[in-house]
């Protein structure tokens, strides 16, 4: 994120602010939201760069070397993090903070031809213990009722590290706890009279949200934007959208469209933006987006979708 600086913590250090290193953009939003003018935060992945294809360099090193806080997502996105984190040795402590704590995660089932047919192409429940699992759906933060739980984590790791301004930072929580509050209620309200429905998407990444509004994800692919569906992966979209009168298929902005543009000419359906919020393009970052308004658009768009 280039607003998030890459001078280093050496300023922040002097200035007393607390130096905090975020592996997403989602986290890098709730880190500057509670920290405000008291820290000093630094993301590490580009906007645009799928973080499981991303590793640390030397300078990444040295970012996390000057912090006091790391914050990851866990629940499997960043499988480097725990080589990254021995690298940085016991010179000075580093509190590591798995964002994703507390959310009962879901198991991604592959790519869309899982066996049950598409009828039951939904996710399954895991308990938060099992962080590790490769299979794991680690796309927590696309659902406004999941990031208020990392919210809360993001407060609680603040204040642990730095007690004097305790007060500042809860303040800076409420606050933005009421905002992702007004952001949930919303979704609940003007997605309930859709329960139970269909959203068919190109990649896995919006289960959470599913879950937490009532929808079903219908993915084309499995949890990698980058594994390609076969050919009878699309046939049977293409029948399921038919079958059930689906009339728009979602795709990533960041990502390319030509798989739903496939699909949308075989079904006459409509194509629509569903944005996994992982980070902002540079258009965004000039216009002030954040991750509230990208939340805001995407439900728009699934009213669109579902209407």
């Amino acid at each position: 994120i280039g607003l998030a600086g890459c001078a280093g913590g050496t300023e922040s250090e002097a200035d007393g602010r607390l130096n905090v290193v975020t592996t997403i953009y989602p986290l890098y939003f709730l880190a500057s939201e509670i920290g405000g003018e008291k820290a000093h935060v630094v993301n590490l992945i580009p906007a645009g760069v799928e973080p499981h294809d991303w590793s640390p360099k030397s300078k990444e090193l040295q970012l996390a070397s000057k912090a006091q806080v790391f914050l990851y997502n866990g629940a499997g996105l960043e499988g480097w993090t725990e080589d990254f984190l021995s690298g940085l040795g016991d010179e000075r402590p580093l509190m590591a903070v798995e964002a994703s704590r507390g959310i009962t995660l879901l198991e991604g089932s592959g790519a869309a031809h899982s066996h049950g047919g598409f009828e039951d192409h939904q996710e399954e429940e895991h308990e938060d213990a099992d962080h590790h699992h490769l299979n794991i759906d680690p796309h927590t933060w696309v659902s406004p009722r999941s990031m208020l739980v990392m919210a809360g984590n993001v407060r609680d790791a603040f204040v642990e590290a730095d007690r004097a301004n305790e007060a500042y930072y809860e303040k800076r929580y409420d606050d933005l706890k009421n905002r992702l509050e007004v952001l949930d209620r919303k979704f609940s309200e003007s997605l309930a009279p859709f329960a139970g429905q269909e959203i068919v998407v190109s990649h896995q990444a919006f289960g959470y949200l599913a879950r937490d509004y009532g929808l079903r994800q219908v993915a084309v692919m499995g949890l990698s934007p980058d594994a390609e569906p076969r050919a009878q992966d699309l046939l049977g979209i293409i029948q399921f959208m038919k079958e059930k009168q689906i009339r728009a298929v979602f795709f990533e902005e960041l990502g390319t469209n030509a798989l739903a543009e496939i699909i949308a000419k075989e079904t006459g359906a409509q194509t629509l933006v569903l944005n996994p919020a992982e980070g902002l393009t540079p258009e965004q970052e000039k216009t002030g987006d954040n991750y509230l308004t990208l939340m805001e658009r995407n439900l728009q768009n699934l009213l669109k979708a579902l209407q």
